[in-house]
């Protein structure tokens, strides 16, 4: 479909975030607290990770609804509280598994809904950022973004009747790309790109700004003992 001046119409994409129980999740922040015993600091920042990526897909103008996937109680209120559609993961069988039951939960709604699976670690992504990938995405049925490491996988399209087929973990970057996904080479999206695994991470995506949930975690583990 195209607009009264010839151009493409902007799809509306629906997200479709995966997010493992709070209590397994980000189990590489675990080491500046773990000899101290603080480590339930770790739950926290995962949740804080989360609600700023919520929150900035869901002031995202590119962006119809947002869909996370989890069993986590806790994540779920918060992030229905922001606007998130809560799908139980059904399958509990891994994150691409989580993301494929997402993706059928939302196209049993709308058949023909342009999907895009999200990381939930991207506590520096801006909205802006977000809509300049969706919109380059959009040209193509399958698409895919590098993480900052350029071994990853942050963000992976499909385009309305084409499947998600995601293959998330490691070199998922390798494992898109033979999947045939056309991998988007867009810059200045360093909030996309940027997800949060080790603590040199956190302190890159702290330069990039950080959301207000993850800064106030941030804060809060700078000043720890540790």
């Amino acid at each position: 479909m195209r607009t009264d001046n010839g151009r493409p119409t902007p799809l509306a994409w629906t997200l479709v975030i995966p997010l493992k129980p709070l209590a397994r999740a980000k189990s590489r922040l675990v080491e500046p607290f773990s000899a101290l015993g603080t480590a339930p600091l770790r739950p926290s920042l995962a949740l804080a990770f989360a609600q700023d990526t919520v929150a900035a897909v869901a002031a995202c103008p590119a962006v119809r609804d947002v869909v996370v996937v989890t069993d986590d109680e806790l994540a779920g209120r918060e992030l229905a509280a922001l606007g998130a559609l809560i799908v139980r993961d059904e399958p509990g069988t891994g994150l691409n598994a989580a993301l494929t039951h997402g993706e059928r939960a939302v196209r049993a709604l709308r058949p023909k809904a342009a999907i895009a699976a999200l990381n939930a670690d991207l506590p520096a992504l801006r909205p802006a950022e977000l809509t300049a990938v969706l919109d380059n995405a959009a040209q193509f049925p399958r698409a895919f973004l590098a993480d900052a490491a350029g071994i990853g996988t942050t963000l992976l399209s499909a385009s309305p009747g084409t499947e998600l087929s995601p293959a998330f973990g490691g070199a998922s970057r390798a494992r898109h790309t033979a999947s045939g996904a056309v991998e988007l080479t867009l810059a200045g999206v360093d909030s996309v790109r940027q997800d949060v695994d080790t603590w040199e991470d956190l302190r890159t995506a702290s330069r990039l700004g950080l959301g207000p949930r993850s800064a106030e975690m941030f804060r809060r583990s700078a000043e720890s003992p540790a």
